[in-house]
């Protein structure tokens, strides 16, 4: 087979599967480890403080962490204060995309965003195909929509097959949050 240049590539992790943010968090690792400049942007979430983040900001020399969210919609006492929310970290994540000034820009929870019309698909799909030829992005969040997945260059959909919430199990510090 033979290779093509390389390219800033397109991520989505997505499905009702645990692990989308995990896996994006890795790859912020992996892409460290190099020495690459990151932006991780957390959409949605936002009221608590989670080992992610505190994680994340050890690495604040090549990793911008910054938390946009207002918390998960289903617990919104005013959706309007989460939609201005989530345009706000839209408009701060396309600037970085498209500045060229990051090697990476994670954009977590950011489906919900777009499926909520909180953020309008066709800017983002605009947006993405204008990022410059070295940024990687990386989405994450419960169903991704058709054109994004179709934009994507890689695609991982996480499914659920066992998890202890059914079971009347709580959240656990280190492994949900």
């Amino acid at each position: 087979m033979k290779f093509k240049s390389q390219k800033g590539l397109l991520i989505i992790f997505t499905g009702n599967g645990k692990g989308k943010t995990t896996c994006a968090i890795g790859i912020a690792i992996r892409a460290a480890g190099h020495g690459m400049k990151i932006s991780f942007i957390q959409f949605i979430k936002g009221t608590k403080e989670t080992g992610e983040i505190k994680a994340l900001s050890r690495f604040s020399d090549l990793i911008d962490v910054k938390v946009m969210g207002r918390g998960f919609t289903w617990k919104s006492d005013d959706l309007s204060k989460d939609e201005k929310a989530a345009q706000k970290a839209w408009r701060h994540a396309k600037n970085l995309i498209l500045s060229g000034d990051f090697d990476m820009v994670i954009l977590d929870e950011f489906t919900y965003a777009i499926n909520y019309s909180m953020v309008s698909l066709k800017d983002v799909i605009e947006t993405l195909t204008k990022r410059p030829v070295h940024c990687h992005v990386v989405i994450t969040g419960r169903n991704a929509p058709q054109k994004l997945i179709d934009l994507a260059d890689l695609v991982t959909e996480m499914h659920e097959i066992k998890h202890p919430f059914k079971d009347g199990i709580r959240a656990q510090r280190g492994i949900e949050f």
